[in-house]
C-alpha cells in the first residue's frame, strides 16, 4: 500500500478529537426542500379554499355555521402545524385564509361588496386570526414517550 492510500483510509477514519457536532437545523434555518415548499404552497391554497367555504357557510347557516366555519379553519391550522411540525405549518393556511377573506371582503370597483356588512363576517374573521395565533404559538406539540401512541404502556 503507498502512502497515498494510507493518508486516504486515514483521513475517513472518525477523529476522535474532532468538536461534537451541533443539532441539525430546522425550521427557518435548515436549508430550503423542495417538498417543503410545495407543502406550505399546497397549505396556503388550502387555507384559501376553507376561507372561501367558512365564509359561505356562515353566511348561510349563521350561529352554526360561523362554529363550523371556524371549527374547520382551527382544523386546516392545526393540522399544519402537525403535519409540519414548525409553526410556519400554521401560519401557511393562515396566510391563505386571510388573504382569501381580504379579497371577498374588499369592494369592488362599482362600490359593490361581494358581502353585506354582517357581524358573523367580523367574527369569523377575527376568530380565525385568534385560532391561527393559538395554533402557531402552541410551544410544542406532544407526542408520546413511548411511540406506540398507547398511555400507560
Amino acid at each position: 500500500m503507498s502512502s497515498r492510500q494510507g493518508q486516504r483510509a486515514s483521513s475517513r477514519a472518525p477523529r476522535t478529537n474532532a468538536p461534537p457536532r451541533g443539532p441539525a437545523s430546522t425550521g427557518l434555518a435548515a436549508p430550503p426542500n423542495p417538498r417543503r415548499i410545495a407543502l406550505y404552497i399546497g397549505l396556503a391554497v388550502l387555507g384559501a379554499v376553507v376561507g372561501i367555504a367558512g365564509t359561505l357557510v356562515q353566511g348561510a347557516l349563521f350561529p352554526g355555521g360561523l362554529l363550523l366555519a371556524l371549527a374547520a379553519s382551527a382544523g386546516l391550522f392545526l393540522g399544519g402545524r402537525v403535519l409540519t411540525g414548525t409553526q410556519l405549518g400554521a401560519l401557511a393556511p393562515a396566510v391563505g385564509w386571510f388573504i382569501a377573506l381580504v379579497v371577498l371582503l374588499g369592494g369592488r370597483p362599482e362600490g359593490d361588496y361581494v358581502f353585506g356588512d354582517e357581524i358573523g363576517l367580523t367574527l369569523f374573521m377575527l376568530g380565525g386570526m385568534a385560532v391561527a395565533v393559538m395554533c402557531a404559538t402552541l410551544s410544542r406539540l406532544s407526542y408520546p414517550a413511548t411511540g406506540t401512541g398507547r398511555s400507560g404502556t
